[in-house]
């Protein structure tokens, strides 16, 4: 009776398991599409890139195209874009997870309403922040430094939240046995919660890294000199510029698709190797896409 009753749930989830990996497919195809036109146009020669008809992979591959953009200083911004995002992200892990470990675990007067203040900095945009962040920084000489975009990330309201929702998620018992045993808050938060928290430190590193390497709008206004400037900046020399003529924007699409294809390489390669580990913390965080 069981078997028969199994049988026929199996039936009913058929159809629904197609249309989940149907939808799955196509939202793959549509992720992967751009992917797969920036690096095939990134090889491409420049006769080729705007055809009549959509041609997805190049009649003639050549190099060109990475050689033209690595006549400029491109190991030196990329080293610039690792140093300030894994500066800026080990901060924001930090202090991100100092402050959700207090906010989840200790009770204190007033702890809801500066957990609500927190996440209500993410309502304001960054456009009215960096005016004054900038006037900050130039008072205090930190402009045109590697410094000036690292200090920033020290106070991430994304790690915050990221690592209050997964020390809710602790059993009070790890923590009161960690007590018991004479460890203080700071040895308990150092000793037992960080360590358990793995998979957030993963997914939250993951995503800080991404951003503050793609970051551009910040680097631009406090890096001037080229030797300070990061990947996005230094890169966007090679973007299609409107005002000049049609074949100097052709001429240039296929450096800049190269372009592009080496700044996304540090980020997609961080994924790749840490991709169990991020769905693992995706999951345990409450982390929703």
């Amino acid at each position: 009776m069981s078997i028969q009753v199994l049988s026929k749930r199996s039936r009913k989830l058929k159809p629904l398991i197609v249309v989940v990996w149907a939808v799955g497919l196509i939202a793959m195809l549509a992720w992967a599409a751009p992917l797969v036109w920036m690096v095939s146009t990134s090889v491409k020669l420049p006769s080729e890139v705007m055809t009549r008809n959509v041609e997805w992979f190049p009649r003639h591959l050549t190099i060109e195209n990475y050689a033209k953009v690595l006549e400029k200083p491109v190991l030196r911004w990329l080293v610039n874009s690792i140093v300030v995002a894994t500066s800026a992200t080990a901060a924001s892990l930090l202090t991100g997870s100092l402050v959700g470990f207090a906010l989840a675990q200790l009770n204190f007067p007033g702890r809801s309403l500066l957990f609500f203040m927190v996440l209500a900095s993410l309502m304001i945009p960054t456009e009215m922040t960096i005016v004054p962040l900038f006037l900050g920084f130039l008072k205090v000489g930190l402009i045109n430094n590697l410094l000036a975009m690292i200090v920033p990330g020290v106070a991430s309201v994304f790690s915050v939240y990221l690592f209050r929702n997964f020390f809710l998620s602790l059993p009070p018992e790890l923590l009161d046995a960690a007590a018991i045993d004479g460890a203080n808050r700071l040895r308990t938060y150092w000793s037992v919660a960080l360590p358990l928290a793995k998979p957030a430190v993963i997914a939250g590193g993951i995503l800080l890294f991404t951003g503050y390497c793609n970051a551009f709008l910040w680097p631009l206004l406090v890096a001037s000199s080229i030797d300070v400037k990061t990947m996005p900046v230094g890169l966007a020399a090679y973007s299609p510029q409107s005002g000049v003529s049609q074949y100097t924007q052709i001429e240039g699409f296929a450096p800049a698709m190269a372009a592009m294809t080496l700044l996304t390489l540090p980020s997609l390669l961080v994924f790749l190797v840490l991709q169990r580990h991020f769905i693992e913390g995706a999951t345990s965080a409450g982390i929703k896409g």
